[in-house]
C-alpha cells in the first residue's frame, strides 16, 4: 500500500445515531471527534462533515460545507457504516426479483418452517411478495441476460456465497441484491462531496469479518456487521496484548440510544460464524461471532407480577430515555442517571424538541416517582417492606446487569471456556457504568478500557487489516487419497487471493494467507471452520497442515469427545488473504456524590484527559471523558497505564446478607440464575451427547424442579415438554422418594410416570445438601432418542396399537446407584422390546448410552450449579426465592384470567366457556372452563372427552398439561418464567381411561406429534384467542435397511384479531425446522420436485388464515414410506364467520400413472419412480370477509420495521432459535 506519511488518514465509524471520527494528523498526534449522524439543518452527510471539521481546525483554512472538500490532504479513509444494517432492519432495501427453479418459488417464505417466537401468535413473515420463477440451465447465464436486459445490480448464489444449502443461500443473494443498491447510493452521495471523488484516495470500508474492503468491492451481504466489526478489532488488538495473551470479553454499550449490547470473544484470533441471522434473515457469509444482548442504554424498565424486567422493548430513537425531554419512557440510561452515575453537566445540550437543552433529572426523577407507587402499592398488599426511589433504580441496574451476564457465560461455556479466565474489555460510552460490577458477578478479575473506548469502533478501523477471501464448496473425504487434489484447489484459491491484493498495491511482505477447511465427521451436521495453524504439515497430511489434528482437537475442546473411526468430510475450502496495512498502534479531582449498591457513598470524580500515567483510584470513583463514564466499584481500584488507558484490578463481590422475606429485585436476579442454570445444563448436554437428534437437532430440555418436583425453570422452551418433566419428577417422588439416595439418578420415559412418548428418555437427579435428609431440589433432562427399539425403525410407528411396540420402557429406572452407571442393567432393557412379536431392540445402543451418559454429565453440572447458589446464599432464601419465583408466574395467569373474565362478564353474562373440536377418526375433545373473576383462577374440564382409541392417538396426561401451559403463556402475552406457578390457578378434570389420560400400556406416539395440537386448539377456541392452526405435525418417516429420515412438515397458522394468518410455518406444539432440500437430496435417495405455498388453503375472513403448503418427494430407490398426520378429514375451524382452513391430503403418485390417496395414517413400499404429494392443512380465518374487498386482504399488509424494539443475534441467539426449532 502506498505511505500516507504527510496527510491525514481518516477512520470513521458512522453509527445510526451518532458518527465518530478517529483521525491521524500528519505530524503523528491523534484526534477522535463525535457528531450526530443525522443533521440536516447543518450537513448533508456526517462522515464527510467530521473529514472538513477537522482539516479546518488543523490547517487554518476555510473548507466552507457548502463546497466539495479538498482531497490533496488526505492519505486514506476507512469506514464502517449501518446504512446496510439499518435498510435490512427497516425493511427499506430496493425491490428485488428472485429467479428460481420451477416449484419453488416460495422456498424463502417457508425458509426454516419455524416460527421465530415461540409463544408469539402472529408469526411475521420475512419476505413478502411474488417472485418471478423458472427453470435455469445455469446462474451466470440468466446473470448474463438479466444486465443485458438492463438491470444494473445482479447477484448470483454462486458468485456470492458458492456454500451447499439452499435457504441460507438464498436469502444471502436476496440480501445482497436487497442492500448493495442502498451501499451504491450512499457511496455516490459520500464522494460526491470530495473534490474528483476521492478519486486517487484509498477508501476502503469494513466488512462483516473484521477485514477492510476497497469501497467499490462492498456489497450488501457483507456489510450488515460493519459497524460493530471495527470495535471487535479495536479491542482484540488493544487489549488482547495487554493482558498477556489472556482471553478476552468484549462488551460494546452505547450510552445514548443504545437499545442493547454487544458481546463477543477473541482469544489470539477471530472467531467467525458462517451463517447467522440479523433481522430475522439468514446470511451464509463469514461474520464476526458478535451477540447481541437485550440490555442496553435504551432498554426499557417495567414492573410486571411483582418482577423488575428490563428490556427487550427500547425507548428507540425518537423519543428515547425520559430523561432526553422528549416524552420517552424510563430506561437503563435514566437509571444511572438517578443514581447519580451520570453527571448531566458533562453532556452536551443536544437533547428536547430542539436539541439545545441538556439531560432532565427532574423528568426522570419524575417516572421514578410514579413507578415506585407502583411497585410499593404492589409490595404493601403483599406484606412486603417498601422500597425508595433510589433503590427501585438500583434494582433494575442490578436485573440489567444479570441480565447481560447470561449471555456472556453462554458464549463462553458453550465451547468450553471457563468464564472466570477472561479479561472484560469495555467500551462505548455506557459500558463503564457496568464493566465492573458484571465482571464481579461473573468471576472475573480485571477490566480493561482502552482511552479511546468511547469511540473504539472508530479506532478499530484505524488498526484493521484490508482481507480477501475466496471460498468454494468440496465433497472430498479427508485422507490420503484427496490430499493431492486438496493441495491443488487451496494453491489456486491462494494464488486468487495473493493475486487480488497486489493489484490492490499490497508487496508481498504485506500479504500473509490463511487456509482453512470446512470439517465435520460423516453422517453429522456440526462442521467446523479449522485453520491449521499451529499444526504443520506432514507425510501424513496435505502440504497446508495437519486439518485431522486440528479438527480432532477442537472438536474435543467444544464437544467433549471424538469418533475416531468415523471419516472426516470437508465440505467447503477457504482461503482468508491478509494486506497489512493498520497504523502501529497532576491530577484535577473534584468532589461528587453517587449512590452506588447499598445507598449514597462520597464519590470522587475523576476526568480522564486530566490524570497522569501510573496513577491509581480507588473506587467509589467515577471517571468521566467527552465520550464515555466508567464507574469504579467499591472494592476496586483503576489504574492509568502509560498510554493512557484504564485498567481495573475486580475485587471479590460478597453477596449482601439476604432474608427469606421477598425483595423484588433479587427475584428478578434469581429468575436469571436458575435459567442460567438450565441453560448451561443445556450446553453439556450439547456439547456431550453424540447422537443427531440431541448434538445437532436440539431436541431435548433440561430443567430445576423444587424439592416437591415443582418446576422452577426449563430451557429452552420445546412445548411439548412444557410441564410433562414435572409430571415425571413428581411421579417418582411418590413411588420411590423414599429410597432416593445421594449418587442415585432415575431414567423414566412412561406415560403413565410423565412421559410424553417412548423415545423421550428423561433422567432426573436429586440434589443433597448436608444435614438434611432428603433432596432439596432436583434436576432433570429430557432428550429425544433416535431409537429405542418397537416395530418400526425410529420408534415413532404409524400403526401401533400398544405402547410395547414403541420401544423400551422405563418407569422408575435406577440409571445410577451410589455413583456407578448401570450400562450392563441399561443395555438389558433397551434390548427388550426384542421379546414382543415383530419388534426389535434398539437398533443404536451406542448413541443410547453416549447420550445417557451426556445427560447424567447435564445433571451433573446443574446439580453442582444449584449447589454453588445455595452456598452463596443459603438453602433457606433459595428455596425461598424458588417459590417467589414460581408465584410470579401464578399472577401473571391469575391477572390474565381476571381480566378475560371481566370482559367476558361484560360481554356476555357468564364466565364460563365452552368448546370442542374431533379428531380424524371422529373421537370428541370437549373443554368446558369455568373462570372465578375474583381469584383469577379457573377449572379446565374435559369431561365429555372420547375414550382411548385403538391406535396410537391417546396423549398421556402430561401431554395435556404441555399444551395448555403453552397456551397460558400464548394468552398472558409477555415474557414469564414458565414454572408450576403456571398451574397454580388452573384445576384440570381429566376423565380416566379417555384420550387424553389412556390406559398404561396404549399406544401413544401420535398423541404427543397429534393429539397435543388438538388440544390447543379447543383451548384457543374456547377463549376464542384465534382460528385453529392446521392442527398437525405432518410427520413423515422414510428410509430402508441402510438409512432412514424423518421430517415434520408446516402449514397454514389460523388468523385471529388483527392479523392474517402465517402461510407455511410450524404452529403451536412444533417447531420443527426442515432440511434443506439441497443436503435432503445429498444425503437420501430422494428428488424434491416441488415446495411451495398451498395456494386458498387458507379460511377465507376479515383476516385470511395462511396456507399451507405442498412437497413433492420423488425417490430414487426402493423405501417405505410412513405417514402420521390428522386434519385429513375434519378442517380446522374459522372463528367469529371466518371460514374454515382447507383439510391436508396424502397422494401416492405410481410411476405407473396410478393416484392413490394414502390417508391419514399408513405405511407402503415404494419403488424407484414413485412420488409421495403432501399437501398440508391451511389455517382458519377470522371474522367475516367483506365480499367487496374479498382476496384483497394478504395484499395489505403494512410494512413495518422487522423488530422496533430489538433485533437479537449472534451464536447464543442461533442456539436458542435451533433449540426453539425443535
Amino acid at each position: 500500500m502506498t505511505e500516507t506519511e504527510g496527510k491525514f488518514d481518516f477512520a470513521i465509524d458512522r453509527g445510526g445515531t451518532f458518527t465518530d471520527v478517529f483521525a491521524r494528523l500528519p505530524d503523528g498526534r491523534e484526534k477522535v471527534l463525535k457528531l450526530l449522524s443525522h443533521d440536516p439543518q447543518n450537513y448533508k452527510d456526517a462522515p464527510t462533515e467530521g473529514i472538513r471539521r477537522v482539516l479546518e481546525e488543523e490547517t487554518g483554512q476555510a473548507f466552507p460545507r457548502e463546497q466539495p472538500v479538498e482531497t490533496s490532504l488526505i492519505g486514506w479513509i476507512r469506514m464502517g457504516t449501518t446504512v446496510a444494517t439499518n435498510a435490512l432492519l427497516e425493511r427499506q432495501g430496493e425491490r428485488t426479483a428472485l429467479l428460481v427453479t420451477k416449484g419453488f418459488k416460495d422456498l424463502l417464505h417457508i425458509g426454516t418452517q419455524a416460527r421465530p417466537k415461540l409463544f408469539d401468535l402472529v408469526s411475521a413473515s420475512l419476505w413478502n411478495g411474488d417472485w418471478p420463477a423458472g427453470r435455469v440451465p445455469h446462474e451466470k447465464a440468466v446473470g448474463s441476460l438479466a444486465r443485458r436486459l438492463g438491470f444494473t445490480q445482479v447477484s448470483l448464489s454462486s458468485e456470492v456465497m458458492p456454500m451447499v444449502r439452499a435457504v441460507p443461500r438464498g436469502y444471502t443473494v436476496c440480501a445482497d441484491a436487497y442492500l448493495t443498491p442502498k451501499i451504491r447510493q450512499y457511496l455516490k452521495g459520500f464522494t460526491s462531496g470530495f473534490r474528483g471523488g476521492l478519486e486517487g484516495v484509498s477508501v476502503l470500508f469494513m466488512q462483516s469479518d473484521g477485514g477492510l474492503t476497497p469501497m467499490e468491492q462492498f456489497c450488501g451481504s457483507r456489510a450488515v456487521l460493519s459497524g460493530p466489526a471495527g470495535g471487535v478489532v479495536g479491542y482484540a488488538i488493544t487489549s488482547y496484548s495487554q493482558t498477556e495473551n489472556k482471553p478476552v470479553i468484549g462488551f460494546d454499550m452505547g450510552v445514548r440510544r443504545s437499545t442493547s449490547t454487544d458481546v463477543s470473544r477473541y482469544a489470539g484470533h477471530y472467531e467467525h460464524v458462517f451463517e447467522a441471522t440479523t433481522a430475522g434473515v439468514t446470511l451464509q457469509a463469514p461474520q464476526l461471532d458478535i451477540n447481541t444482548v437485550a440490555a442496553g442504554g435504551g432498554s426499557r424498565l417495567f414492573f410486571r407480577s411483582g418482577m423488575f424486567v428490563v428490556g427487550p422493548e427500547s425507548a428507540g430513537a425518537h423519543p428515547g430515555p425520559a430523561c432526553y425531554r422528549k416524552g420517552g419512557p424510563l430506561t437503563v440510561t435514566d437509571a444511572n442517571l438517578a443514581l447519580g452515575r451520570l453527571l448531566p453537566s458533562y453532556f452536551p445540550r443536544i437533547f428536547g424538541p430542539g436539541e439545545d437543552e441538556p439531560l432532565s433529572s427532574e423528568e426522570t426523577m419524575e417516572h421514578f416517582q410514579q413507578l415506585t407507587c407502583e411497585i410499593n402499592h404492589f409490595l404493601y398488599t403483599n406484606q412486603s417492606q417498601k422500597m425508595s426511589m433510589e433503590e427501585v433504580a438500583m434494582g433494575f441496574i442490578r436485573v440489567a446487569n444479570e441480565a447481560m451476564c447470561r449471555p456472556i457465560r453462554a458464549l463462553t461455556q458453550a465451547k468450553g471456556h471457563d468464564t472466570s479466565q477472561h479479561v472484560l474489555a469495555c467500551f462505548g460510552g455506557a459500558g463503564g457504568q457496568h464493566a465492573c460490577a458484571i465482571a464481579q458477578a461473573l468471576g472475573m478479575k480485571t477490566v480493561f478500557i482502552h482511552k479511546y473506548s468511547g469511540v473504539l469502533s472508530a479506532y478499530g478501523l484505524a488498526l484493521a487489516d484490508v482481507v480477501e477471501e475466496v471460498q468454494e464448496p468440496c465433497s472430498l473425504q479427508y485422507n490420503p487419497r484427496s490430499f493431492s487434489e486438496l493441495d491443488h484447489r487451496v494453491e489456486q484459491l491462494t494464488q486468487r487471493c495473493t493475486e487480488t491484493l497486489r493489484d490492490r498495491g499490497f508487496s508481498s511482505s504485506q500479504i500473509t494467507t490463511e487456509v482453512f477447511l470446512h470439517l465435520r465427521y460423516e453422517k453429522t451436521d456440526c462442521a467446523l471452520m479449522v485453520t491449521a495453524t499451529g499444526y504443520p504439515g506432514n507425510s501424513r497430511s496435505c502440504k497446508s497442515g495437519d486439518f485431522r489434528s486440528a479438527f480432532t482437537k477442537r472438536y474435543l475442546q467444544e464437544f467433549g469427545f471424538t469418533i475416531p473411526d468415523r471419516p472426516i468430510m470437508v465440505d467447503d475450502i477457504r482461503v482468508r488473504g491478509s494486506g497489512k496495512s493498520g497504523i502501529k498502534s497532576v491530577t484535577n479531582t473534584k468532589m461528587g456524590s453517587g449512590i452506588l449498591k447499598d445507598g449514597y457513598l462520597d464519590t470522587s470524580v475523576y476526568l480522564w484527559e486530566e490524570l497522569p500515567c501510573d496513577h491509581n483510584i480507588p473506587g467509589p470513583a467515577i471517571i468521566i471523558d467527552k465520550n464515555s463514564t466508567i464507574l469504579v466499584e467499591p472494592s476496586c481500584v483503576a489504574h492509568l497505564t502509560e498510554g493512557g488507558d484504564v485498567c481495573i484490578a475486580v475485587g471479590s463481590d460478597p453477596h449482601c446478607l439476604l432474608g427469606t422475606e421477598l425483595n423484588t429485585v433479587q427475584l428478578s436476579i434469581f429468575s436469571h440464575r436458575f435459567m442460567s442454570i438450565a441453560e448451561q445444563m443445556g450446553r453439556v448436554l450439547q456439547r456431550t451427547s453424540i447422537s443427531t437428534n440431541i448434538k445437532e437437532r436440539l431436541d431435548f430440555s433440561c430443567a430445576v424442579f423444587g424439592p416437591d418436583g415443582g418446576l422452577v425453570s426449563n430451557a429452552p422452551h420445546i412445548p411439548v415438554h412444557l410441564g410433562a418433566m414435572q409430571e415425571t419428577v413428581q411421579y417418582q417422588i411418590k413411588s420411590i422418594g423414599s429410597i432416593i439416595k445421594e449418587g442415585d439418578v432415575i431414567l423414566s420415559n412412561h406415560p403413565c410416570a410423565g412421559g410424553s412418548h417412548l423415545p423421550d428418555l428423561t433422567v432426573i437427579t436429586p440434589v443433597f445438601r448436608s444435614g438434611v435428609s432428603g433432596p432439596v431440589f432436583f434436576v432433570a433432562s429430557r432428550g429425544h432418542h433416535a431409537d429405542i427399539g418397537g416395530i418400526t425403525p425410529g420408534s415413532m410407528p404409524p400403526h401401533s396399537t400398544s405402547l410395547q411396540q414403541e420401544g423400551a420402557v422405563f418407569t422408575s429406572f435406577k440409571l445410577v446407584t451410589a455413583g456407578v452407571f448401570q450400562e450392563e442393567a441399561v443395555t438389558e432393557a433397551l434390548m427388550a422390546p426384542a421379546q414382543y412379536p415383530d419388534c426389535s431392540g434398539t437398533r443404536n445402543l451406542h448413541d443410547n448410552l453416549s447420550d445417557l451418559r451426556a445427560q447424567v454429565a447435564a445433571n451433573q453440572r446443574g446439580s453442582t450449579l444449584v449447589g454453588e447458589l445455595i452456598d452463596s446464599y443459603g438453602l433457606a432464601v433459595v428455596q425461598a426465592y424458588m417459590g417467589y419465583i414460581q408465584t410470579n408466574a401464578e399472577l401473571a395467569v391469575r391477572d390474565m384470567l381476571k381480566e378475560f373474565a371481566h370482559c367476558r362478564q361484560k360481554q356476555t353474562g357468564s364466565l364460563e366457556v365452552e368448546a370442542e373440536d374431533f379428531m380424524d377418526d371422529g373421537t370428541p375433545i370437549r373443554l368446558r372452563v369455568q373462570i372465578n373473576e375474583n381469584e383469577g383462577s379457573a377449572v379446565f374440564d374435559f369431561t365429555g372427552t372420547g375414550t382411548e382409541v385403538w391406535g396410537n392417538c391417546n396423549a398421556p396426561r402430561a401431554i395435556t398439561f404441555s399444551a395448555l401451559i403453552y397456551c397460558l403463556r400464548c394468552m398472558v402475552g409477555q415474557d414469564i418464567p414458565l414454572n408450576q406457578g403456571c398451574l397454580t390457578p388452573i384445576k384440570v378434570i381429566i376423565p380416566s381411561g379417555s384420550i387424553l389420560q389412556p390406559s398404561q400400556n396404549a399406544a401413544v406416539v401420535g398423541g404427543n406429534v397429534l393429539t397435543s395440537q388438538r388440544v390447543v386448539d379447543v383451548i384457543f377456541r374456547a377463549f376464542e384467542v384465534c382460528a385453529a392452526s392446521q392442527g398437525c405435525m405432518n410427520n413423515v418417516t422414510f428410509g430402508s435397511e441402510g438409512s432412514g429420515y424423518y421430517e415434520t412438515v408446516a402449514g397454514g397458522a389460523g388468523a385471529g384479531p388483527g392479523w392474517t394468518g402465517r402461510s407455511g410455518v410450524h404452529s403451536h406444539m412444533t417447531n420443527t425446522r426442515i432440511t434443506d432440500p439441497e443436503i435432503l437430496e445429498k444425503r437420501y435417495p430422494v428428488v424434491l420436485e416441488h415446495f411451495s405455498l398451498r395456494p386458498g388453503s387458507g379460511g377465507a375472513g376479515e383476516y385470511r388464515g395462511g396456507d399451507g403448503v405442498i412437497r413433492k418427494l420423488l425417490f430414487r430407490n426402493k423405501v417405505v414410506l410412513s405417514v402420521l398426520t390428522e386434519r385429513r378429514s375434519t378442517r380446522p375451524y374459522g372463528l367469529h364467520g371466518g371460514d374454515c382452513g382447507a383439510s391436508g391430503l396424502n397422494q401416492l403418485h405410481r410411476a405407473d400413472g396410478r393416484v392413490l390417496n394414502l390417508g391419514a395414517k399408513t405405511t407402503v413400499s415404494l419403488e424407484p419412480g414413485d412420488m409421495f404429494c403432501l399437501y398440508t392443512p391451511g389455517g382458519g380465518g377470522y371474522g367475516e370477509e367483506d365480499k367487496q374487498t374479498a382476496g384483497a386482504g394478504r395484499l395489505l399488509k403494512k410494512r413495518r420495521r422487522f423488530n422496533d424494539n430489538f433485533s437479537e443475534r449472534g451464536s447464543v441467539f442461533e442456539y436458542r432459535m435451533a433449540q426453539e426449532g425443535v
